[in-house]
């Protein structure tokens, strides 16, 4: 039974797009790379139905890629060798400095770039098979202490001098968003795509639509739930426009549109420079939501469920203990300890 080129090529829904250090414009690429790339980048939009940000990803990937094959001479991807391929990620550890889990979902890139070519008859071969995948992680993520979570959750205050009465009312939002945030480990995207029908306060769950635009049910602690309450009642409502603007989110903007990424990244930075604390930004939370949580005993196929990983794998990045529990635990269970 034929399968269809979306079938072969494996493209997965989401590849969540990292922020990388800028670089310099490339030379253009030659027509035949310039074709394939096009072409792809069509494919994902309108067969797989990739978002936004996903097609950025792959752009990016598949820009360095083509450009480093021109320097070496393929003017058409279609000729790539194994060893062209080993020598392109080869350079992005050392000409580009990526980090380990860019390094893996650039691979993805790859991999799903030349399995469309195999899927259209333009390679015999598949050049990537022979690809080693890096280890993700090679340091543990962020992560704040209890009592910095405390200090970040309480930085949004009502201003001294509010401008109007919007923003004497923001600080409401901007808090209950931190809270969610942790409460819940949601991502960044995740948190902008709440609506407010998704809230269900008096079970304490939100309905959070994840990478592939999967539906999972969280719960919230009692924190998140107050907060939120609170700026359903008293901050919501001054945002809301008769228009419909807001498309029914949670979460507004001061014009009333639902809040952005960029938004939510500028709450949560914000929040930390008052707290004092730098280097935290939305994953952060979510890293401290998994690791708290796991360091209290929760097991590891929940905390895979709560955080909407498809690969267990990828949860267990945050079974890190630090060196002082590992002694106590040691010491309390083990017959010589």
């Amino acid at each position: 039974m034929a399968h269809s080129p979306r079938q072969q090529s494996g493209v997965p829904r989401r590849i969540v797009a990292s922020r990388e250090l800028a670089t310099p414009t490339p030379p253009p690429l030659p027509e035949p790379s310039l074709k394939s790339r096009e072409a792809f980048v069509a494919y994902l939009r309108v067969e797989v139905g990739a978002s936004r940000h996903t097609l950025d990803a792959y752009a990016r990937d598949l820009d360095m890629l083509l450009s480093d094959l021109a320097g070496a001479g393929v003017a058409d991807p279609a000729h790539t060798t194994p060893r062209h391929l080993s020598t392109h990620v080869a350079s992005l550890r050392t000409a580009r400095s990526l980090s380990p889990a860019s390094v893996v979902r650039h691979l993805a890139t790859i991999k799903v770039f030349y399995r469309w070519l195999l899927a259209r008859g333009r390679m015999e071969k598949n050049p990537t098979e022979l690809l080693e995948r890096p280890h993700r992680w090679k340091s543990l993520p962020d992560v704040l202490s209890p009592r910095q979570l405390r200090e970040l959750l309480a930085a949004p205050r009502p201003p001294e001098n509010p401008k109007n009465s919007i923003d004497a009312l923001l600080w409401i939002r901007d808090r209950a968003m931190l809270e969610l945030l942790y409460a819940s480990g949601l991502r960044a995207t995740e948190i902008t795509r709440v609506e407010r029908q998704d809230v269900v306060g008096e079970i304490g769950v939100v309905r959070v639509v994840g990478k592939g635009d999967k539906a999972r049910l969280v719960p919230m602690g009692a924190p998140a739930r107050a907060a939120i309450a609170r700026y359903i009642d008293e901050c919501r409502p001054a945002l809301l426009r008769p228009d419909g603007r807001d498309k029914g989110k949670l979460f507004l903007s001061r014009t009333g549109r639902p809040l952005g990424r960029d938004s939510v990244w500028n709450i949560v930075t914000d929040a930390a420079r008052l707290a004092g604390l730098r280097g935290v930004h939305p994953h952060t939370l979510r890293h401290s939501f998994a690791t708290h949580l796991l360091s209290g005993g929760a097991d590891l196929r929940v905390v895979q469920e709560m955080l909407g990983h498809a690969d267990i794998a990828t949860t267990q990045i945050y079974t890190h203990v630090d060196s002082s529990r590992l002694r106590s635990v040691h010491k309390k269970f083990h017959p010589r300890g």
